[in-house]
């Protein structure tokens, strides 16, 4: 486990999550523009976000499986033929409907092939050091926004929605299909074991893993952290336009909670391995569901960094340390598939926010119910975190980002 290749690993993997999932949520940076230009309704073009976390969720539980039967390079190489294809397709939508099947299904489809594999194969090639393994994998997600967010924007200022989406299309290939090349499996799998793996490291049963107080308490956190951030963070850039931001600002201050982000990985992971997991999970769920309250009170760009800089550190500092418990509760041989899962039901969570942000603003023409709505939620995955189980001692989780 000492191979160098393993770093390699993990700069495939962080490319790959900044570009899927950068081109999947910069669908916020081009809500207004494909509505001005096509006269689709905002909740109409936000459904295509739903179906993407719906479609992502099942897709993410699909790919893991396959990744723990085949290794993880075929289905990133084939999730990047797939991304790249499903934005050029939708590139060219000529309908509402045809934009919500390409964008709202293809890109989700394509989207989840990265994470949970990813995350997989990081945990089996790092016996040491894997929490910081995981946090770089994951900071891909953090990257995006600083990226591709505003890329979109300029090159829709530059040209227009559908050229932007066309050129990111076709930069998602060039980018992707190599990096998918470079995947490999890990030359060993590691020595360690999840606190549910049987005696002498068998498969564990994935139905009493599914019925498991830890995979339940997992899946329900997960969920509900998802579904408290996911409309905010797709509606900010609308909301703080309303408020009087200008547009290429607005898309800046996206791009600071993508900052905010990387550095919350570090922030939390120390505290993590200090403090332990769970209750480091627990406070950055409260810090997150006082951030969303307070957007209720801003109006200035200002205030608007200062608030992304601790609701950004806040939901990128908690994201990757479900995978780090989900390695340790359940260990090696299932990871994918379980944490695909998991996933899979954060990505339900996430399904909501974006379709209902959009109808609470075609109905009340503002965003104060959903800011609500989400820090109420938010309140409610901290509850159902404080039911985590704790590890066998000997078996805490290890911080993210301790070296």
């Amino acid at each position: 486990m000492s191979s160098s290749y393993r770093w390699v690993i993990v700069a495939a993997g962080a490319l790959m999550t900044c570009v899927a999932l950068g081109a999947m949520f910069s669908l916020a940076i081009f809500q207004t523009p494909i509505a001005t230009d096509t006269g689709w309704s905002h909740t109409g073009i936000a459904s295509a976000m739903t179906l993407n976390f719906i479609v992502m969720g099942v897709g993410g539980f699909m790919w893991g499986a396959l990744s723990d039967r085949f290794g993880p390079r075929p289905v990133v190489l084939i999730g990047a033929l797939l991304l790249g294809l499903a934005l050029v397709l939708a590139s060219r939508a000529g309908s509402l409907m045809q934009f919500q099947l390409t964008y709202g299904v293809l890109v989700g489809i394509s989207a989840s092939a990265f994470f949970a594999p990813m995350i997989a194969s990081t945990t089996e090639w790092f016996e040491e050091n894997r929490g910081l393994a995981v946090s770089l994998v994951s900071a891909g997600m953090g990257v995006a926004p600083m990226t591709i967010s505003p890329l979109a924007r300029a090159l829709i200022s530059a040209y227009d929605w559908r050229t932007a989406m066309l050129v990111i299309g076709i930069g998602a290939w060039v980018l992707l299909i190599p990096a998918a090349l470079l995947v490999r499996r890990a030359p060993s799998p590691a020595s360690d074991t999840g606190t549910l793996e049987a005696a002498g490291g068998e498969r564990p049963a994935l139905g009493k893993i599914f019925r498991s107080p830890q995979f339940l308490v997992l899946g329900g956190t997960f969920f509900a952290c998802c579904a408290a951030h996911s409309g905010p963070i797709f509606h900010m850039v609308s909301y703080a336009t309303i408020c009087g931001v200008a547009p290429m600002a607005a898309v800046s201050i996206y791009s600071v909670e993508g900052l905010a982000g990387l550095g919350g990985r570090l922030l939390y992971g120390s505290l993590a391995d200090k403090f332990g997991v769970k209750p480091v999970l627990v406070a950055g769920l409260l810090v997150q569901a006082a951030a969303l309250a307070t957007y209720l009170a801003v109006s200035e760009l200002g205030q608007f960094y200062a608030l992304a800089v601790i609701f950004g550190s806040a939901y990128g500092g908690v994201m990757p340390l479900y995978a780090v418990l989900a390695r340790e509760y359940f260990g090696p041989k299932v990871i994918g598939t379980v944490f695909g899962a998991a996933t899979m039901l954060s990505s339900i969570g996430m399904a909501f926010g974006p379709l209902i942000g959009g109808w609470i603003f075609d109905t009340y023409q503002n965003y104060s119910w959903l800011f609500i709505g989400s820090a109420l939620v938010g309140l409610g995955a901290a509850a159902i975190a404080l039911a985590f189980p704790p590890l066998p001692r000997g078996k805490q989780a290890p911080a993210l980002g301790a070296a």
